[in-house]
């Protein structure tokens, strides 16, 4: 995302950013689970997201450059481009990962390649996280 597509994104009324509230950050505090930005504000995330919904700074998950063969064997599987990355930051721990790009596709390779319990869990982004969502993680991290 850049810094145009970022201020489209900003606290003008009914932007995402201003949509977002400290319920959403109170809600995610409660997880049973240790939060982490995997996100494209990378960094941003903890200045500009954190402090709109009450989250505390979290740790951020890197993007690396992909390399080409990698783009390839996704784009064949029609992965997201996070996945791999997010597969590999695990390293066979659990992981919930919650984002609108995930599909079916994700889901079958994550069970493919990672050793530990794995929710890909879509939210649509002109929704947000909702009570049912939450429910959902929830239950998962208990159960893992």
């Amino acid at each position: 995302m850049d810094a145009a597509q970022r201020a489209q994104l900003g606290a003008s009324p009914g932007s995402r950013l201003a949509r977002l509230t400290f319920e959403v950050g109170t809600r995610l505090a409660a997880l049973p689970c240790e939060l982490v930005w995997a996100t494209t504000w990378e960094e941003e995330a903890n200045a500009e997201i954190a402090p709109r919904i009450g989250l505390p700074r979290l740790p951020v998950v890197s993007w690396p450059e992909p390399a080409d063969h990698h783009t390839r064997e996704d784009q064949w599987f029609g992965l997201c481009w996070k996945t791999r990355t997010l597969v590999n930051w695990a390293g066979g721990r659990p992981f919930a990962w919650v984002d609108d790009e995930i599909t079916d596709a994700d889901r079958e390779w994550v069970s493919a390649h990672h050793s530990g319990g794995a929710l890909l869990h879509h939210v649509e982004s002109y929704r947000g996280l909702t009570g049912e969502d939450f429910a959902a993680l929830d239950q998962w991290l208990r159960a893992v």
